[in-house]
C-alpha cells in the first residue's frame, strides 16, 4: 500500500476535504482529527480496453482526480463502526466475525462492501484482531456509476483493515483481495480492470494491464514528444457526461449475460481447433483461429468476438498513439471502441447513446465512449484544455434538450465534470 503524510498529489483529496472527513470521524470515535487516517481511493476511466479484462484482454486506465475518501481510527476490540456521506445509518460488526457471501443480489447495499473486505482478508487467511471506526463518503451529488466506485468502496475498506491490523500487502495482491469482494462475496462476474487502475495508476501514465498475464505496465504520455510534455501538465482533459440513469449492476444480469457469451464464444472457436480442454476465454484463442471459424459462430456470440479482437487491436495502435502524444489518434479509437460498444457488445440504452453522440459534436472533443459496462452512469471524453469548458456547456445544454426529465434529478454542477489525470489509492496519515 502507499503510505504519505499530508494530502496526496496532484490536486485530490483537497485540505477541505479531509478535514471534513477527519472532524466527522473524530467525532464518531471520540478521538483527536490528528489521529484520524484518510484512505483516498480516485475514481478511474478505461479509455481502452472495453470489455475485455474478463476475457484476459489488455485493458487501459487511469484515475481522475477525485473518488472515495474513508477517514479512520483502529479500533482494538476489532469493532467495526461506519457511517456514510450518502447513505441513513450506520453499519456495526466485529472483524473477528465470519463472514459469508451474500446469497441474493437484491440483498446488496453500501454496507456489503465492508462486510465485503472482511471476508476476503478472511479468506486470503490473514487474522483481523482490529477493526475501524471510520466515515466514507463519495462525491457529494454526483452519481458515479460507470467510474468503478464499487472497487474504489471496497479497496478503501482493505487498505483500512490492513493498516489497522499492520498487515502489509502488495498492490498486485490487493487487486485479487478485491476481485474477491466483487467476484466471491457480491457475485459480479467482472475482471481486474477496476482494481489495476485504482491500485497502480501513477499521475501522467496510462496503465495497461494483461489480463491474462496479471502483469502491469505503464506508459507515460508523449514519452516519445517530449516536447509535448510542458511543466506537467497535458494537452487535454476529461470530459464526464452523467446520464441519470441508475441501477445496480448485479440486479440487471445484462452484464452477467454478455460475460457468457464471451466464454461461449471462445468455447466454440476453441473446439472448433481441436483445443476443448483449454479454458473458455477469448484470450486463448489465437487470431488466426478466429479469423478461420468466425463466420461458424452464433450472431450473438460472432459479435461478441469481433467486439474482443477488434478492441485488442485498439488496444495496440492506441499505446503507440499515447506515446506519441497523438491526441487525434487515440481519440479516434476510444470513439471506435465506443461504436464497437454499442454494435458488437449491444450495451448501451438509447439515452446512453445519445449522450455518447452529443460528446462526439462537442468542440474540442478528440473522442468519446460509455465509462463502465456501459448500462448505466456516464460517457467519457478526452477534450482540448482550450475547448473543455465550452465543450461542457455543449453537452449540458445539448442533453438537457434530448433528455429533459433525466437531467432534472441531477444537480446542475455534477451534470458534465471537467477532470484531469489522478494518482493511485494511499493512505494519508495526518501531518504532525
Amino acid at each position: 500500500m502507499v503510505v504519505s503524510e499530508g494530502k496526496t498529489t496532484p490536486s485530490w483529496p483537497t485540505d477541505e476535504e479531509l478535514d471534513f472527513v477527519r472532524k466527522k470521524v473524530a467525532h464518531l470515535s471520540q478521538k483527536n482529527t490528528r489521529e484520524v487516517n484518510v484512505v483516498a481511493c480516485p475514481y478511474r476511466i478505461c479509455p481502452l480496453g472495453a470489455h475485455i479484462d474478463h476475457q484476459g484482454g489488455v485493458v487501459t486506465a487511469m484515475t481522475i482526480n477525485c473518488g472515495v475518501l474513508l477517514g479512520f481510527v483502529p479500533s482494538e476490540n476489532g469493532e467495526i463502526l461506519i457511517r456514510s456521506g450518502q447513505f441513513e445509518g450506520e453499519l456495526k460488526f466485529n472483524s473477528r466475525d465470519p463472514q459469508k457471501p451474500i446469497e441474493n443480489p437484491e440483498d446488496i447495499n453500501w454496507k456489503s462492501y465492508a462486510y465485503g473486505a472482511v471476508y476476503a482478508l478472511q479468506t486470503g487467511g490473514y487474522d483481523l484482531q482490529k477493526g475501524i471506526i471510520g466515515f466514507i463518503s463519495g462525491v457529494e451529488g454526483l452519481d458515479s456509476s460507470g467510474l468503478s466506485s464499487s472497487a474504489a468502496v471496497g479497496i478503501a475498506y482493505l487498505l483500512a483493515l490492513e493498516y489497522a491490523n499492520n498487515i502489509i500487502i502488495p498492490p498486485l495482491d490487493n487487486i485479487f483481495l478485491d476481485k474477491l469482494i466483487e467476484n466471491n462475496y457480491l457475485g459480479l462476474e467482472n475482471g481486474i480492470l477496476d482494481p489495476s487502475a485504482i491500485l497502480l495508476s501513477r499521475y501522467g501514465y496510462l496503465t495497461f494491464m494483461d489480463c491474462k498475464t496479471k502483469q502491469p505496465f505503464h506508459s507515460r504520455f508523449a514519452e516519445q514528444n517530449k516536447s509535448l510534455q510542458l511543466n506537467g501538465e497535458f494537452g487535454f482533459k476529461i470530459l464526464l457526461a452523467f446520464s441519470g440513469i441508475r441501477h445496480n449492476l448485479p440486479k440487471k444480469r445484462g452484464y452477467n449475460t454478455r460475460v457468457a457469451e464471451c466464454k461461449a464464444a471462445a468455447h466454440a472457436l476453441l473446439v472448433a481447433e481441436g483445443y476443448e480442454n483449454s479454458e473458455g476465454l477469448l484470450c486463448n484463442v489465437d487470431p488466426s483461429t478466429y479469423e478461420a471459424h468466425k463466420g461458424e459462430l452464433e450472431e450473438n456470440l460472432a459479435k461478441r468476438a469481433e467486439h474482443y479482437f477488434s478492441e485488442t487491436k485498439r488496444v495496440a495502435k492506441g499505446r503507440d498513439a499515447w506515446a506519441c502524444g497523438n491526441l487525434e489518434d487515440f481519440g479516434q479509437l476510444i470513439s471506435e471502441s465506443g461504436q464497437s460498444s454499442i454494435d458488437k457488445y449491444e450495451c448501451g440504452s438509447k439515452e446512453m447513446i445519445q449522450l455518447y453522440e452529443i460528446l462526439l459534436k462537442a468542440p474540442g472533443v478528440y473522442g468519446a465512449r460509455f465509462s463502465g459496462a456501459g448500462f448505466r452512469g456516464c460517457c467519457l471524453a478526452i477534450v482540448a484544455v482550450n475547448c473543455a469548458d465550452k465543450a461542457a456547456e455543449f453537452v449540458r445544454t445539448e442533453y438537457e434538450k434530448a433528455q429533459p426529465e433525466l437531467v432534472s434529478h441531477i444537480p446542475h454542477d455534477k451534470r458534465v465534470l471537467v477532470c484531469e489525470p489522478g494518482g493511485s489509492a494511499r493512505i494519508i496519515l495526518p501531518e504532525i
